[in-house]
């Protein structure tokens, strides 16, 4: 994507090896409708394919993350207008993202907001952040995963409470809960998510997108099938120049030098 003022996404770069993707459809509240959806997965594309970029931090802005999908245009669709509705193309895409993605949220990430928090691999939250899964209130249920992704994170008791009630759960109980990585106050979030962010990026490139898939390999596959799926991307690590660069370095007691390869 090239980034202008009319695009419902915008990107920067305001640290080395960083992108910044930032939802910017404040007055709808970041609704998901096609516009936004069609901009964010444009900006994953992008961020995915820069060989600069080994981070990516997702917000939505001081006020607001996401406030879900766009209901006025849901109220009249019928069955077979949700099949053929191109609104799951996010969802896939998401998964797809090789990079690691850490979703910075302030104030309240409701519905496909909470979902798109959830799909991010680490999530920081403002002190004024608040998650929701409503859907059953408009006699629906979560279509982004919410549902599969709260039982693996929180446990199958813990995550009925949220998708059965429905309720708000504060940033502080979240990370209770264990879908939020860190708190801060409200005016430390998107230096907190890039430090974070920044953190990661001097981080070997291919390491960091190997031990990704690992990780996500235990949410979808067996303990055994997950133990195999590890040993293979061990055998590429090592396999690379910077595994050789980082231990030397170890060895010799000098910075590292990664170069991606």
């Amino acid at each position: 994507m090239s980034p202008d003022e009319r695009s419902a996404v915008r990107r920067s770069n305001p640290r080395d090896g960083v992108a910044l993707l930032t939802l910017d459809r404040a007055a709808s509240r970041n609704v998901l409708d096609d516009e936004l959806r069609d901009g964010l997965i444009a900006a994953l594309e992008a961020t995915d394919a820069d060989a600069d970029v080994r981070a990516v931090v997702l917000t939505g802005g001081s006020e607001v993350f996401a406030a879900g999908a766009d209901i006025r245009a849901m109220r009249d669709q019928g069955f077979q207008d949700a099949i053929a509705a191109r609104g799951a193309r996010l969802w896939g895409r998401l998964a797809a993202v090789r990079k690691p993605l850490i979703a910075a949220v302030a104030g309240p990430a409701v519905g496909g907001g909470c979902e798109l928090a959830l799909a991010c691999d680490l999530v920081v939250a403002a002190d004024t952040a608040e998650f929701s899964q409503p859907e059953v209130r408009l006699g629906i249920i979560p279509g982004g995963g919410g549902t599969q992704r709260l039982a693996r994170t929180l446990g199958k008791h813990r995550a009925m409470d949220l998708v059965l009630t429905g309720r708000r759960v504060s940033a502080e109980e979240a990370q209770r809960l264990g879908f939020v990585n860190r708190v801060v106050a409200a005016e430390r979030l998107q230096d907190a998510a890039l430090e974070l962010a920044e953190t990661i990026a001097r981080r070997p490139a291919i390491a960091v997108q190997l031990a990704k898939r690992a990780v996500l390999a235990a949410d979808e596959t067996s303990l055994g099938a997950g133990l195999a799926v590890e040993r293979e991307l061990f055998l590429l690590a090592m396999a690379s120049d910077d595994r050789r660069e980082g231990m030397a370095a170890f060895l010799e007691r000098r910075p590292p030098r990664f170069t991606g390869r």
